[in-house]
């Protein structure tokens, strides 16, 4: 029986030697063949490629008619092949419609199949890059487009010298320097540190698709509202232009609500199209980005509030001064209006940890206290941030000033917190 193994395995063994050799030689000839004489290269290889390909296009092709002659008589052989055919066609059916259900998903969700992948991540980049924008007259929202450029509405830090940027994490600052456009209602706020991790950056070039799905975010109804940055998600509709306005918008079927302008509307890969603007009967409209990158050389100080005080005119003037620069978190230069009394009581850093969570002071009244010439009598209050929560109070009292070296500086205060104040106190 062994042996009998031994013979047959020797067999297939010389077999395959002897086809093997067959194929090498075969292999070899051929490439001699092709190869030599060397000047025929060319036209051999260029002829022998059109050669094989045809050859195979046209067993392909014969293939195919065989597979579609044997299909259409297959349902025709027996009723059981027929009821497999319908089977294989209601299937066949069944997934040719899936695909164009999701095809029309990718199209309608992500406004182009290409936008699916990079859609992933795109709202919790949102919420982490957006800010606040927080003044005493007005609140809204902002991002990055550079490393140290904040961007918002102008509107929003209208009036308003020293708007406060707040962070995702609470964490805020007060801006360097502020340049703006009234007119197309855009402002850049520039910080002294650079967040290059908070950059959303524009989409160029600049192109939206019918109907594509877009996002907007921003804190609606401004910090009385606590949490992270609201995301919300329409369609684009169109783009807008009037002669009457300096600027683009985007149109889109987005509701926008007090306290989301100035905050991004970008694509589903999180490139920013727009700028949120205005809200209309459940459409918004935003300033497209082009508009931004054509602008922002332009842009100047000129429309920008400033704070102009002056502590040598008076007590009631210094006083002002004083709260002014809490508001503005000019630190040093309140700091700077202390008496030599006062400081005897105190240090830059001790003083300075008493506000740190001031957003905002509004000033009153500041005037003198009944008959005396170095007395103020003021009312302020404070807008302080908290845990990611606004607080107001309310304070009124008088400030007893020295002049120090042609300046009124603070000496003493009377200053006591009003309790739940009526609308007379406002007004008195």
């Amino acid at each position: 029986m062994i042996n009998i193994f031994e013979k047959q395995f020797d067999n297939l063994a010389k077999k395959i030697k002897f086809r093997w050799k067959n194929l090498i030689s075969g292999l070899k000839a051929y490439f001699k063949k092709l190869l030599f004489p060397l000047y025929l290269f060319p036209i051999k290889l260029l002829t022998y490629t059109i050669y094989y390909l045809l050859k195979f296009l046209i067993r392909l092709v014969i293939s195919l008619i065989k597979i579609i002659i044997d299909s259409i008589k297959f349902p025709f052989r027996s009723l059981k092949n027929f009821l497999k055919s319908l089977f294989i066609l209601g299937l066949v059916i069944y997934m040719v419609a899936s695909l164009f259900v999701i095809a029309d998903y990718l199209r309608t969700q992500y406004g182009f199949y290409g936008k699916f992948l990079c859609s992933f991540g795109t709202k919790k980049k949102l919420q982490d890059s957006v800010v606040r924008i927080v003044g005493g007259y007005s609140e809204g929202s902002g991002f990055f487009i550079d490393d140290d450029e904040v961007t918002t509405n102008f509107h929003v830090i209208a009036d308003e010298p020293s708007p406060k940027i707040i962070f995702p994490d609470g964490s805020f600052i007060v801006p360097e320097k502020i340049i703006g456009n009234k007119e197309a209602d855009l402002a850049i706020l520039f910080t002294e540190e650079e967040y290059p991790d908070k950059v959303l950056k524009l989409l160029e070039p600049y192109g939206l698709l019918e109907e594509e799905p877009l996002i907007s975010a921003g804190y609606p109804l401004g910090t009385d509202l606590s949490g992270e940055a609201t995301v919300v998600k329409g369609n684009f509709i169109a783009f807008r232009q009037s002669k009457y306005s300096p600027v683009a918008y985007v149109h889109t079927s987005i509701n926008l609500v007090g306290g989301m302008s100035g905050g991004p509307l970008v694509d589903q890969c999180g490139y920013v199209v727009g700028v949120n603007t205005m809200s209309l009967s459940g459409m918004s409209f935003f300033v497209s980005a082009d508009e931004i990158i054509r602008l922002i050389p332009d842009f100047t100080d000129q429309e920008i509030a400033k704070i102009e005080v002056d502590p040598s005119i008076s007590p009631e003037e210094s006083v002002r001064a004083f709260y002014t620069y809490l508001k503005a978190r000019r630190m040093k230069d309140g700091f700077n209006l202390l008496s030599e009394e006062y400081l005897k009581k105190t240090n830059f850093e001790e003083w300075t940890n008493r506000f740190t969570d001031i957003l905002d002071v509004q000033i009153f009244i500041s005037e003198p206290y009944e008959n005396t010439k170095d007395t103020a009598f003021v009312k302020f209050a404070t807008k302080n941030w908290n845990e990611g929560e606004v607080d107001y109070h309310y304070y009124e009292g008088t400030w007893q000033t020295v002049l120090e070296d042609g300046v009124y500086k603070m000496f003493k205060s009377k200053i006591k917190e009003v309790e739940d104040p009526g609308w007379d106190w406002f007004y008195e």
